[in-house]
């Protein structure tokens, strides 16, 4: 049992059997078919079973067998931060909001999608700093929601990492192109044989994307330079834009501010959230931060206040230099300047869109691989994956399987697609994290009494419900405002109910979510009233990507997580045995000296 305990713990970074598959219920089919039987059980444990920090941060992290080495501080988290959110989203995806959205009022879309991620922001400062290990989200939602939860957030995480790499590297290559005096689809290759979402075929966002992975594995600590100084001269270019563009200003194209209504808003708002992606990253590096406790909230907060005030000035830039009917929906930017006379300014703006890209796409296949890592070491996925190199102190194997499958993925897929069903799981996660710290704040295992846990039940629920029905109201096009103000008053009541009524489990160490359970609970409401302006082609190819998630699991990673699990629990057992066998021994000589 042993020498299978070391194997599981471990990786050697071949590519044999066991290094993929090393578990007990693996190594025959008898073991699998037997297994297999015990899928309820096994799953009823795995629901139930909740990790602890210290398991996250020393068992789990050793699997690895090699150190991340802590070599960034707050300055370079908020340069990632600010590398990682400043991108496509805003290139891109505000000339198609504008233009077919929301009009000049997509400032306000931005507004929105804003305010819910800093509610994020916050959400996931308090857990990276409590738990600062390269799982990110993963690793909070398996302490506080536990191990099956944990997975379907991991498998969203996944899916978020991969189409939002593959969006911005196609953004790449329709910006790329325009600055060769293109058209944003010339670089690309039409197959006739495809349906249309997927046949525009796009190598050069392969090559771009290949050439992030390879810097991405040499080194944290030169990926992080050389985002320092990518983005600072992309930051130059971004006030460039802006105080270029308002010399041609012209308040009359804000005449119809609001053309498409409220929905407009909300819908450009679920969409846009697209740009704001990529500070989740920030926490992903808390495992190689060298003072997680000081550096993250810095890092964290300060990234999301300057890219929120950086796109709100944008949108309004954007929209004051042509009506929004003109507003080019491919590259937005790079055609206003072209139109309004300042032809050679859309070089340096096309310029500023590659560079944000492409720190957007490093700092995302660095996060992204952490994000693998970490998930790998639990066994949900094959342990090969958690391998660090020891000389890079780097995910070799993880970053480049993430490469692979975001170069797929990019290769095919229509921007659209991406934009709308990344925006699902980013919100589905940011709302499962919203919903871990406060279960975090208000119950502890064997110490909060089951009267305040079943109220803390009743109020989470309620708290759910309304959100679900105010999102609903919105989805079907509920005009009247009773629906609203019911579901607003409940899920008002029910909060107000959460901080009255049921006392803190559990105070932050070091630095928390100010009031809480406002804030978090605040974040749940506007992340899922959100996912009701997106589209329902997207919700069923996440439906079909959660089914697809849970066949892989009931067949491979809940036996390959129990297994590990049940491992780590004898190892444990026999830990504290031999602690305990030599202090008695320690007292029986102590004992005898003093006798003698």
């Amino acid at each position: 049992m042993s020498g299978g305990a070391r194997k599981r713990r471990g990786c050697e970074c071949s590519c044999g059997k066991d290094d993929f598959l090393p578990e007990e219920s693996f190594q025959s089919w008898e073991n699998y078919f037997h297994a297999l039987m015990e899928t309820p059980t096994r799953l009823v444990d795995r629901i139930t079973a909740r990790s602890v920090e210290q398991t996250e941060l020393h068992e789990v992290k050793a699997r690895s067998q090699h150190e991340m080495k802590k070599t960034l501080n707050w300055w370079d988290l908020m340069w990632l931060g600010i590398g990682a959110v400043i991108g496509a989203g805003i290139f891109v995806l505000t000339g198609k909001e504008t233009r077919t959205a929301a009009g000049p009022a997509v400032v306000l879309s931005y507004v929105v999608a804003g305010v819910s991620a800093m509610l994020s922001v916050f959400c996931y400062t308090e857990f990276a700093v409590e738990i600062p290990v390269a799982g990110g989200s993963f690793a909070y939602l398996r302490v506080e929601l536990g191990d099956f939860i944990a997975f379907i957030a991991a498998g969203n995480i996944v899916l978020e990492s991969v189409i939002g790499g593959a969006a911005v590297a196609r953004s790449w290559t329709s910006y790329f192109a325009t600055l060769c005096n293109h058209h944003p689809n010339d670089f690309r290759i039409t197959s006739h044989h495809l349906s249309q979402d997927y046949s525009h075929l796009d190598p050069i966002a392969v090559v771009v994307l290949a050439v992030i992975c390879i810097l991405a594995v040499l080194s944290t600590k030169g990926s992080s330079r050389f985002n320092y100084f990518t983005s600072i001269v992309h930051f130059a270019i971004i006030v460039f834009i802006i105080v270029a563009g308002l010399t041609k200003a012209d308040t009359k194209n804000y005449s119809d501010f609001i053309p498409f209504g409220s929905h407009g808003i909300f819908h450009a708002s679920a969409v846009l959230f697209f740009a704001y992606l990529g500070f989740d990253a920030v926490a992903t590096m808390a495992e190689e931060t060298k003072n997680p406790s000081r550096d993250i909230p810095i890092g964290l907060v300060g990234s999301m206040v300057i890219a929120t005030l950086a796109y709100c000035l944008m949108a309004v830039t954007l929209c004051l230099m042509q009506p929004y009917k003109q507003v080019d929906p491919d590259a937005a930017f790079s055609v206003a300047f072209e139109r309004v006379g300042m032809g050679w300014a859309k070089y340096i703006v096309a310029a500023g869109a590659l560079q944000g890209m492409t720190t957007v796409l490093l700092v995302g296949a660095v996060s992204q691989a952490r994000y693998l890592t970490h998930i790998a070491r639990t066994h949900m996925m094959p342990p090969w994956l958690a391998c660090v190199n020891e000389r890079t102190g780097t995910p070799i194997n993880a970053t480049v399987v993430m490469t692979v499958a975001t170069s797929v993925v990019a290769f095919f897929t229509d921007l659209d697609i991406l934009s709308n069903l990344l925006s699902i799981s980013t919100l589905f996660i940011f709302m499962m994290v919203a919903l871990g710290l406060l279960v975090r704040r208000y119950y502890v295992s064997g110490e909060t009494s089951s009267k305040n846990r079943n109220k803390l039940v009743t109020c989470i629920m309620a708290i759910l419900g309304s959100s679900v029905a105010m999102a609903i109201c919105w989805g079907v096009g509920e005009n009247g405002w009773i629906g609203y103000v019911i579901t607003l008053l409940i899920w008002f009541l029910a909060t107000l109910s959460l901080r009255v009524f049921i006392p803190q489990a559990r105070e932050p160490k070091v630095w928390g979510v100010p009031f809480v359970p406002w804030f978090p609970s605040a974040s749940i409401l506007v992340n899922i009233f959100l996912l009701a302006s997106i589209d329902k082609d997207s919700f069923i190819r996440f439906g079909v990507w959660t089914v697809l998630l849970l066949v892989y699991y009931l067949l491979i990673g809940l036996h390959a997580s129990y297994d590990t699990a049940k491992a780590m629990e004898e190892e444990i057992k026999v830990k504290n045995a031999t602690k305990l066998h030599e202090v008695e021994e320690g007292e029986g000589h102590s004992a005898f000296n003093n006798a003698h």
